[in-house]
């Protein structure tokens, strides 16, 4: 799934995989090439939840770089692969500067 978004939006995104931010390192940011679109935090997580995984890029501050770069919409999403059942989820939302 990241994989077909990450092909899907190069020609709008410059892509960061652990990325360097805030307090830690996020596994994919999303930085647009074009100020109308918002910036994307994708937080991975396995045998967890996708609110853990939200809240990892809020108490780590994952945005902190897009929000240096003056981008202000920044869409956060957290997934988490359950290894016992192969079923995905994800919880995503926005955030404003």
């Amino acid at each position: 799934m990241v994989t077909l978004a990450y092909l899907s939006a190069r020609n709008k995104y410059r892509i960061e995989r652990e990325e360097k931010s805030g307090k830690g390192f996020a596994d994919f940011i999303f930085y647009p090439r074009k100020r109308n679109l918002p910036g994307i935090v994708i937080e991975l997580k396995a045998d967890s939840t996708p609110e853990k995984a939200l809240e990892q890029i809020r108490e780590r501050e994952y945005c902190e770089k897009l929000r240096r770069e003056g981008i202000e919409g920044v869409i956060l999403a957290g997934i988490n692969y359950d290894t016992v059942r192969k079923v995905h989820q994800c919880r995503m939302e926005e955030v404003k500067k």
